[in-house]
């Protein structure tokens, strides 16, 4: 089966701020704490609507991503073409499921940065953002849905542990039953994936359940949920040139507030997040669209391509047109 990739984008360099005054918005549902029960640490939000359309400076132009199908591939096979694809802030536009099998590393998910170890399943909706520290020694497999899924799946995402050897037989029982039929060729292999992707969905319901990561999990301090809410607010608005200022503004805080939070929550700066999303997505275009570098300056936000390019460089050490050829 050939398999293909398509991760999501992102942008740099902050433009300067309009004054304004604070809008505060309402807050988007927020990751969940770790629990001592059977499996887990849930974690994060289907991302929400981005900073208001008065806030826009300039109209979005956005460029169609290439068309996502079902897929299963290897955790290591998730950084083919380049680390970035995996390490950057990034948010797919189709829900995923990563399946821990070997290794540990860190994982940045909806504004939060926590560990991950073997025997972990990890399960994150299309448009939250997220980030990958993969080691050498990480293992495993990976789902994607694709964009036109219609299978029953959490709205949030969930860091699952799972520390029962029968759960985890039953996931790598799930994920082998999905392979072999999309790899058949006998008659109602169709049908039976479907029933399968099914009960997978059924699967991941019953283990957020059993591990307390749903409705009655227990509320995070507050640096944690104005993260997770920023991570959010930036997915839906980074690519309108927005700055620190204007969303710590529409979520009601001081862009100092807003930075301490991220810097707790994640180890990364308000401005570090959004300068590592919109730089993934510039690379995401330059390497995966043919798109002129004009036009993908203007679907980030940029005021012109000269100015992207001088972003750009400043991030990377390369012009667009010589990352793009890779030079």
């Amino acid at each position: 089966m050939k398999l293909f990739t398509a991760p999501p984008l992102s942008q740099f360099a902050d433009a300067p701020a309009k004054p304004r005054s604070p809008a505060p918005v309402s807050p988007a549902p927020t990751p969940v704490a770790p629990t001592s029960s059977a499996a887990a640490v849930a974690a994060s939000t289907p991302a929400a609507s981005a900073p208001g359309a008065k806030n826009a400076r300039r109209a979005v132009t956005t460029i169609p991503e290439t068309p996502a199908r079902l897929r299963l591939t290897t955790i290591p096979r998730m950084a083919a073409g380049g680390r970035w694809r995996v390490e950057t802030m990034r948010a797919l536009s189709e829900p995923m499921l990563v399946w821990i099998t070997r290794g540990q590393g860190r994982l940045t998910l909806g504004g939060i940065t926590r560990g991950y170890a073997a025997n972990n399943a990890i399960f994150i909706p299309a448009g939250v953002m997220h980030a990958f520290d993969l080691g050498p020694q990480t293992h495993g497999t990976v789902l994607y849905f694709g964009r036109a899924c219609d299978v029953t799946l959490p709205a949030a995402s969930h860091h699952l542990r799972l520390r029962e050897p029968k759960v985890q037989s039953e996931l790598t029982g799930l994920l082998d039953a999905v392979a072999r039929e999309m790899e058949s060729d006998r008659p109602a292999s169709d049908r039976a994936l479907r029933h399968h992707l099914g009960l997978l969905g059924v699967w991941l319901e019953r283990q957020v359940e059993t591990a307390g990561a749903g409705a009655n999990a227990p509320r995070l301090p507050a640096p944690r949920r104005l993260a997770a809410r920023y991570a959010a607010a930036l997915e839906g608005g980074f690519r309108k040139g927005l700055n620190v200022a204007d969303f710590a503004a529409e979520l009601g805080v001081t862009p100092t507030h807003l930075t301490r939070a991220c810097r707790e929550a994640c180890g990364r700066s308000a401005s570090q997040m959004l300068r590592e999303r919109r730089l993934h997505e510039a690379r995401r275009l330059l390497r995966d669209t043919r798109a002129p570098v004009g036009e993908i300056a203007a679907s980030l936000g940029f005021a012109s391509a000269a100015y992207f390019t001088r972003a750009f460089h400043a991030e990377t050490g390369q012009t667009p047109s010589d990352f793009r050829r890779g030079v």
